[in-house]
């Protein structure tokens, strides 16, 4: 255990914090030299072996990430001249589903128009292990490339539960104010606790945490946050 970490350990208390107290903890903790990302960490109690209680969505963020995407686009015709005006940074049609399956994978987020996700769908193997692959959703599926490229460009990000329960999500950089890292996990919060599945039993929220790039775990309180959204 280095001497910058077993500080910050030193500051983190064993119990449960409100949400600005843990920003600002996570905060005054990070030590490495780059700008740390900051991720929002959910277990529910769900069993994602079930399709009635898979958890997945998108949210914008009021304040984005901090981190400039690569948005691909799968489109053809209109559609591609529409991609390529409003910024996106790849777009193609046959071309590109070649060049992926020769191993090529330089973009952060992939959309479609509905009319190729017949060619697109044979990508499943490799897209879907990286949550890349489009899906109508989360909004990537869509004749509207315009909007989907522009809500990525403000700061959507897109959350599904792992087999494990967990949920993983960037909320920002480590450089962001606290007040906007307030904003973006609690957008993430409200989300995920409204899209609790009917058929979950018993307590939705199981933990919490907050945590920087290379910084300690904040928990938060997670049966105060269900009250929030009860």
């Amino acid at each position: 255990m280095g001497k910058k970490w077993a500080a910050a350990v030193n500051k983190v208390e064993r119990r449960p914090y409100g949400l600005k107290e843990a920003v600002e903890l996570v905060k005054q903790t990070a030590y490495a030299k780059f700008d740390e990302s900051v991720d929002l960490a959910l277990r529910l109690g769900v069993d994602p072996k079930r399709s009635d209680q898979m958890v997945r969505g998108t949210t914008v963020l009021p304040h984005g990430t901090g981190k400039k995407l690569r948005v691909l686009v799968f489109a053809k015709g209109e559609k591609e001249q529409e991609a390529r005006e409003a910024g996106a940074d790849f777009v193609g049609a046959d071309d590109l589903m070649e060049k992926i399956k020769g191993g090529w994978m330089e973009f952060d987020q992939a959309i479609a128009t509905p009319d190729l996700m017949g060619a697109v769908g044979k990508l499943g193997k490799i897209l879907g292990p990286r949550g890349l692959m489009p899906n109508p959703k989360t909004g990537t599926v869509t004749f509207d490339v315009a909007k989907a490229i522009a809500e990525i460009r403000k700061g959507r990000v897109e959350y599904k539960v792992e087999k494990a329960g967990i949920i993983h999500v960037p909320i920002g950089k480590v450089s962001f104010d606290v007040q906007k890292l307030y904003d973006n996990a609690h957008a993430i919060l409200e989300s995920v606790m409204k899209a609790r599945p009917a058929s979950c039993k018993g307590r939705y929220l199981r933990s919490a945490t907050i945590s920087s790039t290379m910084g300690v775990g904040v928990r938060l309180d997670p049966v105060a946050i269900a009250k929030q959204w009860s």
